[in-house]
């Protein structure tokens, strides 16, 4: 359930609020001699002022590569390339756009529930199992499904929060 929340945390952080932060790009991958290498490991990224990203590769030469894998990415910015460094200008949302981005958020976190309620499910059928195969009793089955179920309940709710608080983020102006 951690790994779940994980992955959802991870989602969430190369989300686009309307603010330019690192993560946006951070998972970008762009080719180099020959292999697809994420940005954050070939160049150093940051945002000087909240509506720009600037990358400034440890190699000049990939320049280029970056520009294009940003182009064919979906995330709608054009690079500025002045030959050292490229600068990505992170255009206001429009508010269709901010309540769109606010319904994706609500599907991962609702992917993210269902992961979890998996997990819950697998754990059940564990317990009744180990209950068939007499190594538990009734009582311990029924307190181990009880445990699953509060630990479900704190990684929804934890969800839940989390979904909340970039939602609100989305939709600041």
């Amino acid at each position: 359930m951690e790994k779940a929340v994980n992955v959802f945390k991870d989602e969430l952080r190369g989300l686009r609020t309307g603010r330019a932060s690192p993560a946006l790009v951070d998972t970008l991958r762009v080719e180099y001699y020959g292999s697809m290498t994420p940005l954050r490991e070939m160049a150093q990224i940051s945002t000087p002022d909240p509506h720009q990203i600037v990358i400034k590769p440890f190699d000049p030469s990939v320049l280029k590569e970056i520009e294009k894998a940003i182009r064919s990415s979906d995330l709608g910015m054009s690079p500025t390339n002045d030959g050292k460094i490229i600068r990505l200008q992170v255009p206001a949302m429009s508010g269709e756009q901010r309540q769109k981005m606010v319904t994706r958020v609500k599907k991962s976190a609702e992917e993210a529930k269902v992961a979890c309620r998996n997990i819950r499910r697998d754990g059940n059928k564990h317990f009744d199992q180990a209950e068939k195969n007499k190594e538990l009793t009734e009582d311990e089955r029924d307190a181990g499904k009880e445990e699953v179920q509060s630990l479900l309940k704190k990684f929804e709710e934890k969800i839940s929060e989390m979904a909340d608080k970039k939602s609100q983020e989305v939709l600041e102006q």
